[in-house]
């Protein structure tokens, strides 16, 4: 393999999320340093309602200092099962639930420094189930037609990955 690594040093392990630095060796025989972010797997999901308005949840995101639009979505559980993350985080973050999820994709959102993963699924026939948000977690739920959705990314009032990916990939293919 031309990209072999050479080394790795640790240099920083949270709660959510791990540094190292790896030296790797390239084609043309020189070595370079890449800084690594390691993360758990996540899950979101796109629920979608039987007049075909999407559900975002509306919350702080401390690294770019500002609310943002999102699609529902969590960090999974050791060995959990990404679609039962992802229907557990719809749950918890709107209030409701599906008995029709799908896998849409999977994406990874940071490829130039994490090896973090978000598996994409939709969730259609949603009915009311109960909210129960971290104690960390201030959220607004709000109802937009995918047309809205898709406004609003091009509009600069929806800016994450996840999000922009999952409204276009549902508009492309209803």
């Amino acid at each position: 393999m031309p990209y072999e690594t050479i080394s790795t040093k640790q240099v920083f392990n949270g709660k959510i999320l791990d540094v190292k630095v790896d030296t790797i060796m390239l084609p043309n025989g020189k070595t370079a340093l890449r800084e690594v972010i390691t993360q758990a797997g996540a899950a979101a999901i796109l629920p979608v309602d039987s007049n075909g308005n999407v559900i975002l949840v509306q919350q702080y995101r401390h690294p770019i200092g500002a609310m943002a639009w999102e699609i529902p979505a969590g960090m999974m559980d050791d060995g959990e099962d990404p679609l039962v993350c992802a229907a557990r985080e719809m749950e918890e973050e709107t209030g409701y639930k599906s008995d029709n999820i799908t896998r849409m994709f999977s994406m990874y959102p940071k490829i130039g420094c994490s090896n973090s993963i978000v598996h994409i699924y939709k969730a259609e026939n949603l009915y009311e189930g109960s909210q129960n948000l971290d104690p960390e977690e201030f959220i607004e739920v709000a109802k937009f037609p995918i047309k809205k959705a898709a406004e609003m990314i091009f509009s600069g009032k929806i800016i994450d990955a996840k999000t922009i990916a999952a409204v276009m990939a549902y508009i492309a293919t209803a």
